[in-house]
C-alpha cells in the first residue's frame, strides 16, 4: 500500500525569519492522522532569513539530521562541535540524554534551506554524538546512515535506513523491502514515480506489506528524493 503526503498539505509555519512546511505535527501544527510514520517523526523543511537562526536550544533521546539544499548552516553545541555545513552536505546528531545547540544562516545576504528530519532512536539515554559527511551526488541508492555506520555511513540509533536516491532521467531502479519493514519517501528535486503513483518536490510517500518498490524517473531532469528504510 502507497500512501501520499502531498506537499500543499503539509503544515505551515511563518515566524518572519523562518518559514517551515512540516509533513508531520510539530510546534504549533497538530494532525491526529500525520504524527510521524514508524520511528520516523519529523520532516520540515525550513527556509531561514539571512543571519537569522534558531538560538541555543536543547533534545534529548532523537537522532536529528539536517541536510542542506542551498545555502549553509553554521552549527554550534555543548560538545565542543563548531561546524559549517553546505549544501549537499549531511549532518547526524545523536542528542543522547541532552544537547545544546545552535542553528544559524551562515549567509548575511543568502537564505538558507534545509530538511530538518527526527528519528525516534531505539535506546534512551547514552553520550551524544555530531556526524557529517559529503556523500555525493552519485547516480542510483547512497546510504547515508545504518544502524552499524558500516562502509562510511553514519551511526544512527536505531534499526533504520537512509537513502539518497538520485535518478537521471528515463532511469529506474528497485528496492526490497524485509517483511514487516516500512519505507517512507520525501522527494528532494524533480519529479519520481513510485510505482504507479507519481510524487512532486515536498511529496512523501508512506509505503507499507509492499515486497520491492520500483522507482521512475520519466521526466528530462534527474530525481532527487531521501528513502527511509523503517521497522
Amino acid at each position: 500500500m502507497i500512501t501520499i503526503r502531498h506537499a500543499s498539505d503539509r503544515g505551515q509555519a511563518n515566524f518572519g525569519w523562518l518559514q517551515s512546511r512540516h509533513t508531520f505535527s510539530f510546534g504549533s501544527y497538530y494532525d491526529p492522522h500525520h504524527m510521524g510514520f514508524s520511528a520516523l517523526r519529523v520532516i520540515n523543511d525550513d527556509i531561514v532569513s539571512p543571519a537569522a537562526g534558531f538560538d541555543t536550544h536543547g533534545h534529548r533521546d532523537m537522532e536529528i539530521i539536517s541536510l542542506v539544499l542551498e545555502g549553509e548552516i553554521e552549527h554550534k553545541d555543548s560538545q565542543g562541535n563548531r561546524q559549517t555545513l553546505p549544501a549537499g552536505e549531511f549532518q547526524l546528531m545523536s542528542a543522547g540524554r541532552g544537547i545544546y545547540h545552535s542553528e544559524y544562516n551562515a549567509s548575511s545576504t543568502q537564505a538558507l534551506r534545509f530538511l530538518q528530519i527526527w528519528i525516534e532512536p531505539n535506546e534512551q539515554g547514552g553520550e551524544p554524538g555530531y556526524q557529517q559527511k559529503d556523500f555525493g551526488k552519485q547516480a542510483g541508492f547512497t546510504v547515508i546512515a545504518t544502524p552499524t555506520g558500516e562502509d562510511g555511513t553514519l551511526h544512527i540509533k536505531q534499526d533504520a535506513r537512509l537513502l539518497q536516491l538520485i535518478l537521471p532521467p528515463s532511469e529506474s531502479v528497485t528496492l526490497p523491502l524485509e517483511a514487516g519493514r516500512h519505507a517512507y519517501v520525501h522527494q528532494v528535486a524533480g519529479t519520481l514515480d513510485v510505482e504507479t503513483t507519481s510524487l512532486a518536490p515536498g511529496d512523501g510517500a508512506k509505503i507499507e506489506d509492499i515486497p520491492h518498490v520500483t522507482f521512475s524517473n520519466k521526466s528530462n531532469e534527474t530525481s532527487q528524493a531521501l528513502v527511509f528504510d523503517l521497522p
